[in-house]
């Protein structure tokens, strides 16, 4: 019987281990460059999944890049990147400029944070509004310490931007005098070295550096972005010029297979599949 067992059991550990390999599979034989940029909240998912490749391909040459939404849609509409990364959905004059095709692969939301030694812990929408346009400049109209507020957003073309203006203030306008960064990391960065600040990031890069608020009693959490129940919410997005093909095209691939789902779900952020 024993004998009969082994052969048995060796066929199912090789099954397995062909169907954990399978999506790197689609890269054997290539050679070549992927050039990605664009939305910095994509930047965890894409540097996971090109390093997972190079290693299984030493061909092959990943680079990834951040510079926001709106350099991703320039970028591959000019032909500098591959892969043009939006953490909003293109424009229709941006799909007929440059002819672009769009892959939504990730449910991200957006979340206020602030630094963790702020006793502030919640906050309304007017509340959000009014510290934006600067009506509110001071925590203890927010039942803080008596400081002023220093007010961080992100450059103009951010996705992140784009939804946290449309989404939580309403379409409301952000003062002048607001100090702008340009990434989720650099924004990130920015609050947990200021304990008066207040700014905002994909929830997929909230940890211990900052607090998140709730936000008109929405909680910010993917698992409450996913459901619905919590609002400030986007999709992200791959783009590419035309349909893709080889290396651009495996990569999406690679991204929605059972390994790039995984990728996603580690990142923080909640996968879509294909659409």
């Amino acid at each position: 019987m024993k004998k009969f067992l082994l052969p048995a059991l060796a066929a199912t550990l090789l099954l397995a281990a062909t169907a954990v390999a399978a999506p790197l599979d689609a890269f054997k034989g290539m050679k070549g460059t992927l050039d990605i940029a664009g939305g910095t909240a994509h930047i965890p998912v894409m540097k996971e999944a090109a390093k997972r490749i190079m290693t299984a391909n030493p061909d092959i040459r990943i680079t990834v890049a951040g510079g926001g939404s709106g350099v991703g849609v320039q970028q591959v509409g000019e032909g500098l990147v591959q892969i043009g990364n939006t953490g909003r959905p293109l424009k229709d004059k941006e799909i007929e400029k440059f002819g672009l095709k769009t892959f939504p692969f990730a449910i991200d939301g957006v979340a206020l944070v602030v630094n963790p030694a702020n006793n502030v812990s919640d906050i309304t929408a007017q509340q959000a509004a009014d510290i934006y346009n600067g009506k509110i400049t001071n925590w203890k109209e927010l039942g803080g310490t008596d400081a002023p507020i220093t007010l961080y957003t992100r450059e103009d073309g951010s996705g992140t931007r784009e939804v946290f203006v449309e989404r939580a203030l309403n379409k409301g306008s952000i003062v002048q005098s607001a100090n702008v960064v340009n990434s989720n990391g650099a924004m990130k960065t920015a609050v947990a070295q200021d304990k008066q600040s207040i700014g905002y990031v994909g929830i997929g890069h909230v940890d211990k550096n900052v607090k998140a608020l709730v936000f008109d009693k929405m909680v910010p959490s993917q698992e409450n972005a996913s459901n619905g129940t919590y609002k400030v919410t986007r999709l992200l997005f791959m783009n590419t010029k035309g349909a893709p093909e080889g290396i651009t095209k495996a990569f999406i691939d690679y991204i929605y297979s059972p390994e790039g789902t995984e990728i996603i779900k580690k990142s923080g952020y909640i996968p879509t599949g294909r659409q």
